[in-house]
Parts: C-alpha cells; structure tokens; sequence
C-alpha cells in the first residue's frame, strides 16, 4: 500500500525548503527537536539562542536547520531583525537632521543680552539655529536696546528677536522693552537675575541658587556664598560644562528661546 517505510528518515527535520524561518523573539516558546528541552527564548545572537524552561533553567542551542519545533512544527530560528534605530536627538530635544551643512544665514537675527546668555544658546539649541539660518548675537547689557533697534533696522523677512534677563514687573528691563513698538521686534525674557539661575540647582548639585543681598555684585556674591574659590569666569565654565540638555534648564528660558526661534523664523 506504501511506496517506502513511513518511519523512515527524520521526521521532525523534513527536506530543505519546507520549514519555516522564525525570528528568535523575546519570550517565543520552542522546543529543541533533539533534546526536547521546552522554554521561552530569552537571547539570541548570530548562532545560538538561549531558552528558558518554566523552571528558570536555562540552555543554550545553536540556530540549525530546523533544530525546533514550533506548536509541534519543525521551525528554523533565525536572529531577530535590528530594530529601526530611534531618531538622534539634540541638546533641545529636536530631532537631529544628520549630515546637516549650515543653511546661509538669514537676515532676521536673536540677540542676548551677554556672552554667558550667547554660550547656553549655543550649547542647547545650536543644531537647530544652524538647521534654520540664524545667528544669535551678545548685546553688552539693554540700556541702549532702542537704539540697537533701530540701527538694526526691523522689516518683513527682516526680523529681531531679543532675550532679556530679569523682565519681570517694574522692573528697568521691563521699562526699556516696553519702548520697543515694532512688529518685526520680539522681545522676551525670563525672570532671573542672571543667565546663571537659568540653570537647575540639581544639575549644580546645590539646593538653590544663593540669595545675594542689594548691593552686592551678583555673580560674585553666588560664588562667595556657594563657597567655590573661583573667579567668575571659572565659575561659569563649571556651570555651563555641567549643561547637557534642554532637560537642565528652567521651564521659563526654554519657553522663551523657542518664542524666539519661532518668531524670527516665521515666514514674513
């Protein structure tokens, strides 16, 4: 009635081009053909995969031609595919354009009020100032802001966006950016005394920036009362050397500089 012997030949590892190819997923419950070791796979690489039996015991198998079965079925385990890498990201937590060469710079500009402000604009949102053409430029305090203003000239395609320490209520910088009317001018900022208290005291490893009494120079009172032996040059290249992501930075500066990439990259 048979051509042949039934019972002949391996019958859990039929010709080639008849078994299926699995991935080694995570938790995929086989059996090793030979040994009939039962588990959930929990490696794998190139060559062998670990399963784990309901034990916990664990054993290692080479990925052979249909070397396992699968709800009874011989199956070839093969190494799973990489996941797609997840997108870079920036220190702003844009996603990082890869192979990036800087656009030409626009006309409409961001100024800062000094150079510590110009240093942790760059370090945080530097990809994307380059992604999108603009320059930012440190004003040596805002006292001459509506004079600077005019001389740069503000007009569609051509706008300024301006980040300002300490506007708060009643304040000198709150008195000299109310004087600045035009629409292609943006002018924000944030509450702190100094750039330096944009920074969080946890990245600082203090429990707060130091209150420093009227008439004692900022910087120098913080440095003083935070006990670092530094003159204030070196005391911000520790600070902003401590700076590696936008999550590092107070809600109210971040705010702000996106207000202000927006505005100046607005089509006029």
């Amino acid at each position: 009635m048979y051509e042949g012997d039934v019972l002949a030949g391996n019958w859990r590892r039929p010709g080639k081009g008849k078994i299926p190819k699995v991935p080694a997923e995570p938790d995929l419950v086989v059996e090793d053909a030979d040994s009939g070791f039962c588990g959930a796979v929990v490696a794998c690489d190139k060559e062998a995969v670990t399963l784990e039996d309901r034990f916990g015991r664990r054993r290692l198998f080479p990925l052979a031609p249909a070397a396992f079965l699968l709800d009874g079925k011989p199956v070839t385990l093969v190494r799973p595919a990489a996941a797609p890498a997840a997108p870079r990201r920036s220190a702003s937590g844009s996603i990082t354009v890869e192979g990036l060469r800087a656009r030409v710079a626009r006309e409409s500009r961001i100024y800062v009020e000094g150079v510590h402000d110009a240093a942790l604009v760059e370090k945080i949102w530097g990809h994307d100032l380059r992604v999108e053409g603009v320059v930012v430029e440190y004003l040596e305090g805002v006292d001459d802001l509506p004079a600077i203003v005019a001389e740069f000239g503000p007009e569609p395609g051509r706008r300024l966006g301006v980040l300002v320490d300490h506007l708060v209520p009643g304040s000198k910088e709150s008195r000299i950016a109310a004087e600045i009317t035009s629409p292609h001018v943006l002018v924000v900022g944030h509450p702190y005394v100094d750039i330096w208290q944009a920074v969080k005291p946890s990245v600082l490893r203090i429990p707060a920036w130091p209150e420093v009494p009227r008439g004692v120079p900022w910087k120098e009172g913080v440095i003083a009362a935070l006990g670092w032996r530094m003159e204030p040059a070196q005391a911000w290249r520790r600070i902003l050397g401590a700076v590696s992501t936008y999550t590092d930075l107070e809600p109210e500066l971040l705010g702000r500089v996106e207000e202000l990439i927006d505005f100046v990259t607005e089509a006029p």
